[in-house]
């Protein structure tokens, strides 16, 4: 009478035993796959994913975006000592390049208490900049006013130029009429070559009959600062 129940207990351990082995073979080979899956991942997918940043945007350099604007910035100063009426600086324009040219000059220009200071300096480039874009504006220029306030910052750069040849020969020759000399040709240099690069990048942005009324403000914005150049770089 006993014996039914002790075959049914024995066919329930046995079947506890196989349902806990085959879970444990699935588990092991669930991990197999899984490790192996790491394991052989192809050298492209990997470069791949360490070179390109993904859509969540966690693997982006953060050094990336100054590297491209120093570049771009540095690609200006070669189109400004190389003008040949390239419209990039217009259509990429920015006011870094423009601000670092006014604070150069005004630290050259600087000197001492005869000479003028830096805000002084700082304010006549940025502002008169400003005052010949208002020009071109209300003489119907086709330029926005930050695109005019670049060209005209980016192109002070040969006048930076002009300042520091002036410094330096100052502290290399005496003062007489030869050094005079020098330092005028200097200043007449960059003021050309300022002039020449800024009316290149804005060729076609002005109406030509008011053409001499853009170009003479731009001539005198100029000639100021190379005024300056002469006077003060020593």
């Amino acid at each position: 009478m006993t014996q039914p129940p002790v075959s049914i207990a024995v066919d329930l351990d046995s079947l506890e035993k196989e349902i806990a082995n085959r879970e444990q073979e699935r588990r092991e080979h669930n991990y197999r796959d899984l490790s192996g899956n790491i394991g052989n991942v192809p050298a492209r997918s990997a470069s791949r994913t360490n070179s390109e940043p993904n859509g969540d945007g966690l693997d982006f350099d953060t050094l990336d975006e100054p590297k491209r604007d120093l570049k771009l910035v540095g690609e200006k100063f070669g189109q400004v000592l190389r003008p040949h009426e390239n419209q990039k600086l217009l259509r990429d324009w920015d006011l870094w390049g423009p601000i670092f040219i006014c604070v150069v000059l005004a630290l050259m220009l600087q000197g001492n208490s005869k000479g003028p200071l830096f805000t002084e300096i700082f304010a006549l480039t940025f502002f008169g900049s400003c005052v010949v874009t208002a020009n071109i504006k209300l003489l119907d220029g086709g330029i926005s006013f930050f695109q005019s306030v670049c060209v005209l910052g980016y192109c002070l750069l040969p006048l930076v130029v002009a300042s520091l040849m002036c410094r330096l020969i100052a502290h290399g020759f005496p003062l007489n009429s030869i050094s005079l000399g020098l330092k005028l040709l200097s200043a007449a240099f960059g003021f050309g070559w300022a002039t020449y690069a800024s009316m290149g990048f804005l060729a076609g942005s002005y109406p030509q009959k008011r053409r001499y009324l853009v170009i003479y403000p731009i001539f005198l914005f100029y000639f100021v600062i190379s005024w300056l150049t002469l006077s003060y770089s020593a």
